[in-house]
């Protein structure tokens, strides 16, 4: 018997989870770590803390499972997208990480957007708008900014692509995970020149690029000693953390479609070929599935917005919950189920960090609308829930106008925990939602890729098999719809009236 590890490197904390190569379920770790906002619009972390959490996070499930290193055959990385590190010609980092998160270049933005049409953007590299997110923009940042960490640049690698070099010592990428760059071409995978050219950096300042689920290497001694591995262990391309999670999801082929409600709300369609949106509203992946594409709609604030909440307006849960050992979330729930669906008219609008899918409005802001002497706490958490259960069916709708077959919706992340909610989700997009059985999709999708690369899988159909497994379905009610129905318009008429009032 071997193990195959999924590493899943995410905004907040990095999740490790080992796997029988018969695809059961061993165990997992997370590591959390806080990032760095010294001021508006920044958001760093030092690149080595991510080191530091997939060393302690490898040796805690190895101490946890008591599982033989010799026995691990294979691993495989999934990242968040965008965040980029800078490394100099030995190796080391010149600077702190840059998160996605991250808005400082819209300066930046505003210049490639006038030397380079968004439309012949969106058809390159599948990014549908020019936005500070993309680290093409922060490349042209440090240029500008910070020209001497910008000339010493060996490397530029995103954060998968780090791990990868801290684990081999070899700087590769894959597909899926350059889609974020801003530089990638997705319909002949290679480095945009063009976009190279005008950033002033150069292919052999990028990792090399392949397919996921391909084997680059065994773990470099260091790498094995420092983790507690076994130098045999092969490490093998993975994916960008979406796409990952889509394949530990079986959202493998059209009809399915993922939806995970963490910090941000994120859904993926997978597709037989690139498909651009004429409006330009959502953007177009290249999958870690060969010859598979990704429609990958996205809003920025989701469970975010539940945490806010929680976190400022709900001491009493958070005490009571600390007491008796319990999840906050399961107070808020149990609050909002005492209110019926539509919430009395009160409607808000999830956007705290402005808006994305459909949007692409970075000015826009959270909104409370529809307030009355007989609204309560209980009122608000459920129209925050209601809200993205909104922001879900904004975007299904528009993958039905581009064609998109949406039979299923595979419900992921920590939102899938709350019975309310899916039920919400369900009622509001009036289609069945299924709960995964292993609900860490992302680093389960990462496993099957270290699997495909080894040989122990003959391809993600034979895998997902084997370790993709539904736990429950959620049926839409169909007495809420009409009520539903006039909370959604409502939620439509209020953007479309404030979107002008909103400022920078």
């Amino acid at each position: 018997m071997s193990y195959l590890l999924g590493i899943d490197a995410g905004t907040t904390s990095l999740k490790t989870a080992l796997f029988k190569d018969d695809g059961s379920y061993i165990g997992e770790v997370t590591q959390e770590y806080k990032l760095l906002t010294p001021t508006i619009g920044v958001v760093e972390l030092e690149a080595e803390v991510y080191w530091q959490a997939c060393k302690r996070g490898i040796k805690t499930l190895l101490e946890k499972t008591k599982v033989n290193p010799e026995k691990t055959l294979s691993l495989a990385i999934c990242s968040q997208g965008e965040t980029f590190i800078c490394l100099d010609k030995y190796g080391k980092p010149l600077r702190r990480a840059i998160v996605w998160l991250d808005n400082r270049s819209l300066e930046e933005a505003k210049i490639i957007k006038k030397e380079f049409s968004e439309w012949q953007v969106f058809e390159t590299t599948g990014l549908p708008q020019v936005i500070p997110t993309w680290p093409a923009t922060k490349i042209l940042y440090l240029k500008r900014k910070e020209f001497s960490v910008f000339a010493k640049t060996r490397k530029f690698l995103l954060l998968e692509d780090y791990l990868v070099y801290k684990f081999t010592g070899k700087y590769i990428t894959d597909y899926s995970i350059a889609t974020t760059t801003l530089f990638f071409d997705i319909r002949n995978g290679n480095w945009w020149n063009e976009m190279l050219e005008f950033l002033g950096i150069s292919e052999e300042q990028l990792p090399e690029l392949k397919p996921s689920g391909e084997i680059i290497d065994e773990l470099s001694p260091e790498a094995a000693r420092e983790t507690g591995l076994s130098k045999g262990t092969k490490v093998s391309t993975g994916a960008m953390d979406q796409a990952a999670a889509a394949i530990g999801a079986g959202n493998i082929k059209p009809g399915i479609i993922t939806e995970s409600t963490g910090s941000s709300l994120a859904m993926a369609a997978t597709i037989d070929k690139p498909l651009y949106d004429p409006k330009r509203r959502i953007p177009c992946y290249h999958h870690a599935l060969k010859g598979k594409y990704l429609l990958l709609p996205y809003g920025q604030t989701a469970g975010m917005v539940l945490k806010w909440f929680r976190d400022n307006f709900c001491y009493l849960e958070n005490k009571v919950a600390k007491m008796v050992n319990k999840d906050a979330y399961d107070f808020l729930t149990l609050e909002a189920e005492k209110i019926l669906p539509g919430c009395g008219g009160l409607i808000m609008l999830p956007y705290l960090t402005g808006a994305t899918t459909p949007y692409f409005n970075p000015a826009a802001k959270g909104v409370f609308f529809g307030l009355t002497p007989v609204h309560t706490k209980a009122h608000f958490i459920r129209a925050i829930m209601e809200s993205v259960a909104f922001l879900l069916r904004d975007n299904v709708k528009i993958l039905k106008e581009m064609g998109v077959k949406v039979e299923e919706i595979r419900s992921l992340g920590g939102g899938a925990k709350s019975k309310l909610w899916l039920q919400i989700k369900a009622d509001v997009t009036r289609k069945t939602l299924a709960i995964m059985k292993f609900q860490e999709t992302a680093s389960l999708g990462a496993a099957i890729l270290a699997g495909i690369a080894t040989g122990v899988f003959k391809n993600t159909e034979e895998a997902c098999t084997e370790m993709v497994f539904i736990k429950n379905i959620i049926k839409p009610d169909p007495k809420n719809f009409s009520v539903y129905d006039k909370s959604y318009e409502l939620y439509l008429k209020l953007y479309d009236s404030l979107k002008n009032y909103f400022k920078d």
